[in-house]
């Protein structure tokens, strides 16, 4: 199963960072959704700006501190953790995502597109707590 993680820190209140990832109302600072359809308190969906729809099933959730969910849609599933440190009046965030491709011809571009995805969240996320990220210590 492939695997992609970032490791940021950012120079920002934690419960700002966590109220924004987590946030299924306030997404509009997201660059590649449209919307999300919340079901109930545990599984939302979110749509491309192309229309193109992913299921999520929320497993772990403690406030400041992790935040974990199963996906699903018509080319992959997976599950991403979400893992929220307070340092000194700033955040460390590490996400890890894991995720299987269900058509073969997509298996070789897995790896680069969670890359892809991963590094717009962050610019994403950047703007939209109008802070500086770098890199956490040892990362890439």
């Amino acid at each position: 199963m492939p695997t992609s993680n970032i490791k940021c820190i950012f120079h920002a209140d934690i419960k700002k960072v966590w109220d924004t990832v987590t946030s299924l109302n306030n997404y509009s600072w997201r660059s590649d959704l449209s919307k999300i359809e919340v079901i109930n308190e545990k599984e939302f969906v979110e749509y491309t700006k192309e229309g193109f729809k992913t299921y999520f099933t929320i497993t772990k959730s403690e406030p400041c501190k992790r935040w974990e969910f199963d996906m699903e849609n018509s080319n992959m599933k997976g599950h991403w953790i979400g893992i929220f440190n307070s340092k000194n009046g700033q955040t460390e965030i590490d996400f890890t995502e894991s995720i299987i491709a269900k058509k073969i011809i997509m298996k070789p571009f897995v790896k680069m597109y969670l890359k892809k995805q991963q590094n717009q969240f962050i610019l994403d996320l950047q703007k939209a707590l109008n802070v500086r990220e770098e890199p956490a210590n040892g990362i890439e």
